[in-house]
């Protein structure tokens, strides 16, 4: 009967972890920048961009913590590093 009661608070440690990692993930805020887009960057976590092995313009997206620490996300478009050798 007591090992019942350990898998029982086991399982509800492992249920209680998923939810808060699941909850950390909805606290992102994404968005889309334009023009006058006001940032508040406090520090950057990772560039993205998609691949491309030509110049051009491409979808690009910055994760960072604000000056309260929350995750945000800024998707934006930019010109490929691939432009780069072009110069």
């Amino acid at each position: 009967m007591n090992t019942k009661a350990i898998y029982a608070a086991c399982l509800f440690a492992a249920l209680n972890i998923c939810t808060l990692s699941a909850r950390a993930e909805a606290d992102v805020s994404e968005k889309t920048y334009t023009y006058g887009t006001q940032l508040d960057i406090k520090k950057v976590v990772s560039l993205k961009q998609d691949p491309s092995a030509t110049c051009g313009v491409v979808d690009a997206q910055l994760t960072y913590l604000d000056s309260h620490n929350k995750t945000q996300v800024l998707d934006y478009r930019k010109i490929s590093d691939s432009c780069n050798a072009d110069n």
